[in-house]
Order: structure tokens, then sequence, then C-alpha cells
């Protein structure tokens, strides 16, 4: 389908490409872009019927249209992130790239900005954790205004997930979550943050059992005491204090440089490749600009029986997330410098307890020094 080209140019200062977005400000870019994984093109459809989602052809409010002036589905970047290509480099092994964003539940609501924005109520229910104001009229100015539950102050990045019920009653987890930050690609030093605004979808609640497992962000699926790698919910698990069920997902961490967003809420991001001449995962050539891969690690206190455990938009295979990028740019960028690119295992405040010599990105109440 042919669309005008909303593409800006940008603006180089000493080897720089400075971003700026409209009102808010942008984080300096180098990217490895996404191929389309899995499920790319797919639409991020309502559990509840007559939810379908078409497009972006749903009726916005005003202030969630905000970032789609002509509700076409588009948010573009301003300016885009050009000239990238794809890092092949290698740089020297290091097993652990990454840090944690561990934030807490904050609400259900069955809404979802970005699938839905401005239409609250029209989505299945969802568990939100980190910004408590997200709703159905989120905006990057909102979320960049509100309050969050994540650790680090400058995490005010919507997270959120389809709510966990055991027949009616919600399950939800308990304490900060575990939400990781990697390297998806071996050359972990192109690893570039997230810009202002970026939103995504991960799976699909339409997915079938087949398309769950084969989606290449399943990484252990489903589990519960010894059982591992399941594509549904386990139908029994062991009744002790210390089972609780987890799953695993990532997110692609590829970006084609050009848009916040899409009509499918999938097509602007894509998963790292394998560069046939050497093996390493690199990003794809539509998608050049590697940003770091978000992994969401749930623990839902639930164990037992679990014949009647299932998600608010379905069975086990239609376990799905989103992603809305309202991190402080500099707190954002210390931690991805220090923890990604400088290749440790962080925890929250950017701190490697292999790596004491290292020293923390963050201050000891989470905050830049």
């Amino acid at each position: 389908m042919a669309r005008r080209s909303k593409i800006f140019s940008g603006l180089l200062i000493s080897g720089a490409l400075v971003l700026t977005t409209l009102g808010v400000s942008g984080v300096a870019m180098s990217a490895d872009a996404p191929d389309a994984g899995a499920g790319q093109g797919a639409h991020h459809a309502a559990a509840q019927a007559g939810g379908s989602h078409s497009g972006h052809t749903m009726a916005a409010s005003t202030k969630a249209a905000a970032e789609d002036l002509d509700a076409d589905g588009y948010i573009p970047a301003n300016p885009p992130v050009t000239g990238v290509e794809p890092s092949t480099k290698e740089p020297p092994h290091r097993y652990f790239h990454e840090f944690q964003a561990n934030c807490t539940v904050t609400h259900t609501k069955p809404d979802d900005p970005i699938v839905y924005p401005g239409q609250p109520g029209k989505s299945h229910d969802h568990t939100f954790m980190g910004n408590t104001t997200t709703d159905a009229n989120s905006t990057t100015e909102s979320l960049s205004s509100g309050a969050t539950k994540c650790k680090a102050p400058g995490d005010k990045s919507g997270y959120w997930m389809p709510t966990l019920l055991n027949g009616t009653q919600s399950v939800l987890p308990v304490g900060p979550q575990v939400i990781y930050y990697k390297a998806g690609v071996t050359d972990y030093t192109s690893v570039r943050p997230f810009p202002k605004g970026l939103r995504f979808v991960v799976g699909s609640p339409t997915q079938s059992a087949e398309e769950f497992r084969a989606h290449r962000g399943f990484v252990e699926g489903w589990e519960c005491g010894d059982s591992f790698f399941n594509v549904d919910i386990p139908k029994t698990c062991p009744d002790r204090p210390d089972v609780q069920l987890n799953i695993r997902f990532q997110a692609p961490s590829c970006w084609d440089g050009k848009y916040l967003d899409t009509p499918d809420h999938k097509s602007h991001m894509a998963y790292p490749v394998v560069n046939p001449g050497t093996n390493n995962n690199i990003c794809p050539a539509s998608h050049p600009v590697a940003l770091p891969m978000v992994e969401f690690k749930m623990a839902f206190p639930v164990n037992g029986d679990m014949s009647q455990v299932k998600l608010a938009s379905g069975a086990g295979h239609s376990f799905h997330y989103d992603f809305f990028n309202a991190w402080d740019d500099r707190t954002l960028k210390a931690l991805v410098d220090h923890c990604v690119v400088g290749a440790l295992q962080c925890n929250a405040r950017g701190y490697d307890e292999t790596h004491p010599e290292a020293g923390a990105a963050l201050d000891e109440n989470y905050e830049l020094p």
C-alpha cells in the first residue's frame, strides 16, 4: 500500500547523529536494523469478541492521536537515523552485556495505548508494570511526566502483558520483576539506547501454539518446578512455597531508524540475523540500528492445580507483551554504555558484583551521580 514519505533529514555534528522529537529530546543513535521476524506484520488483536484490530483505523482521542497526526499508524522518528550499516565487528568475547530494569506491577486495565490508543476498555485485560499512569490515553509526553515503580526513577517506561487468571481471579507478579536489557547482536559495542517514544508489541494474542514455539523471542516459554520450555501453561505444578509459574520471552532488538511505531506495531523492529560469513548475529540491512534486546522474565505466584490458569488473551501460547519507551535519556544511555557496551552483568544500579572495580552507573538511589 503506497503511503507518502514522512522521513526527515538528520543533523550530523562532529560525527554524532543528534536526534530530536516533537517536543521531546532524542538520543544519539547508531543501530543495527531488524528483519521481519516470525509474526512480523501480524496485527495485534484483542481477545474480546468484536475487538479485532485492523491497521490503525480506530478513532483515537485527540490526546492519544497527537503523536500520529494523520492517523495512518506511522509515527516517524524526527529526524530518522540514516547512514547506518549493520555492524559485522567481533569485539572481545564477553558472556554478559546486560542490565536489569526491576519494575513492580502498578495496576490492571483493559487498555492498550499502543494498539488501541484513546479507546479505554477496548482490549483484553493487561497487567501494567513500571509507569503508574499507563492507560489508553498514554503518550510519550504523559509517560515522561508520570511516576514509576521501577527501581530506577529515570525509567518512566510502560511495560504490560495480558493478565494471568486462575479461574476468574487475577494472579499478579509480586515485587520487582526482571526485565533484562541485553545485546542481541555479537557486536555489543554497537548497541545504542532506545529513541524516546519507541513502542512495539512482542508476539501476538492470536498466534498458534506452533507460532509461539517458532517465535524467535521464545527462550524458555512457560516453566514451573522441573518442567521447562512449555508452549502452554502446565496443568499442574509442584505445590511448594518455592515454586512459581515463570515465562521468559525476548523482543526484537533491531530498528529501522525510521518509525517509532507502525500500523502492525512490529514492522519497524526485527530480530538479528546470522551473518553467513562469520556466524555472528547482526542486524539486517532493512533494520540496521542495534538497540537493547528487552527480555521479560516474569514470575507468577501460582502452583498446584493449574487446570484453570489461563491468560486474559486466551491460552498460554497467546502470551505477548508491549513496551513503550519513556526512559530519561541520560539515565538510559549511562546504563547502556556502562553495562551493555561495557560488557558487564549489571543489576538495576548498573553494578556488576563480579567486577566491583568497574563501579556503578547509578548511585544508591538508582539515579545518575
